[in-house]
């Protein structure tokens, strides 16, 4: 068993009440009661580690975001919040105490789409107004996070071009499954579409003069591979280097878990009162083993990009990165090669082609 050390990563989902009333996910229809909510008091007990990602549902619905935000920047260098950018005055008002803060905007689409989707009228122009605030302001991490699910690619590649030539951040992600979204009908059904649309992102990245868009081309070429249904390219290894604490105080090693294959916490910060008897304990080495043998291909970047930076595996991102970069140069489309990386993980992991 590969020895365990301290996490780097952990997202907090602050509370599961939202606003918005997206097509992909039923957050809002079974929302957390305020009062029983991880407080920052709790959040005290959770470790130092470098990157804090607070989500939701809607972060900006608590009252008390601004304590929170307070103390994670005791606990980590680097926060950034997710968030619909519903509620423009509260963004703007914990910007201007916190200007180091990173937000990222989930937007889906352009005007119309995004408001379908997220069903919500006016939530594309409240969250791109309040991007171009930030910009003003003079925030540096801020951007864009799109969701691709069905009849969205194509304006995938419009808000790719709009976050360029704003000079902000692009995130992607393709919709999936989960205990945490109360979803298990999420399927991506204009395959060829979508993922053409997605090649074509690939290409604009590797044009980029950023290695960041470069190792993005290759996340992306991973979106392909899951959307296609092919086993995970990377191992996962959620709950190693990553954890995410629910509104309760359980610890997960991730938020892609679905009943149906399986789901168990690792603890509960509430209930202990200290990370590392959880984080060191049997029940934590349980879930581990769990994840070791996960079938889901799931990729997202929580925990894909921990694996693409590891030490024993960069190599494979690196090589893929360096030879279609060169064929960018030489004006070829990417090579999307893609493929498993057998680097000593179980083979059933990420593989849901056998009937699990």
């Amino acid at each position: 068993m590969t020895p365990v050390s301290m996490p780097t990563d952990m997202c907090i989902i602050t509370t599961y009440r939202c606003p918005m009333e997206c097509k992909m996910c039923n957050i809002w229809k079974n929302p957390t009661q305020k009062s029983s909510e991880i407080t920052p008091e709790e959040i005290k007990m959770l470790p130092d580690v470098k990157f804090i990602n607070l989500t939701g549902g809607e972060p900006f619905i608590r009252e008390d975001l601004e304590d929170i935000v307070r103390v994670c920047f005791t606990k980590s260098p680097r926060v950034v919040i997710s968030t619909s950018g519903w509620f423009e005055d509260r963004i703007i008002k914990l910007a201007e105490k916190f200007p180091n803060i990173g937000i990222r905007i989930s937007i889906e689409g352009l005007s119309c789409k995004n408001d379908e989707l997220r069903g919500k009228e006016g939530g594309f122009d409240k969250g791109l107004r309040t991007l171009l605030k930030l910009k003003e302001m003079g925030l540096k991490d801020i951007g864009f996070g799109c969701t691709v699910s069905n009849n969205n690619s194509s304006d995938m590649l419009s808000l790719y071009r709009l976050s360029k030539s704003l000079n902000m951040e692009f995130a992607t992600a393709a919709f999936h499954n989960s205990y945490y979204f109360h979803k298990d009908d999420n399927s991506i059904s204009n395959k060829e579409e979508v993922c053409s649309n997605f090649e074509e992102l690939i290409n604009m990245q590797l044009k980029e003069n950023s290695p960041k868009s470069w190792f993005r081309a290759f996340f992306n070429m991973g979106l392909i591979n899951y959307i296609e249904g092919n086993r995970r390219m990377l191992p996962c290894e959620a709950g190693m280097v990553n954890f995410f604490v629910d509104p309760s105080g359980n610890i997960y090693p991730c938020n892609g878990l679905e009943k149906r294959y399986w789901k168990e916490s690792m603890g509960n910060i509430r209930e202990t009162g200290d990370f590392n008897t959880i984080w060191f304990g049997e029940q934590a080495n349980k879930v581990r083993e769990m994840v070791r043998k996960c079938p889901k291909n799931c990729w997202m970047v929580g925990t894909a990009a921990p694996v693409m930076k590891k030490k024993s595996y960069i190599k494979h991102p690196v090589k893929w990165v360096i030879k279609n970069k060169i064929r960018s140069i030489r004006g070829l489309d990417a090579c999307l090669d893609k493929k498993w990386y057998d680097v000593g993980q179980d083979p059933k992991q990420g593989d849901l082609r056998e009937k699990f």
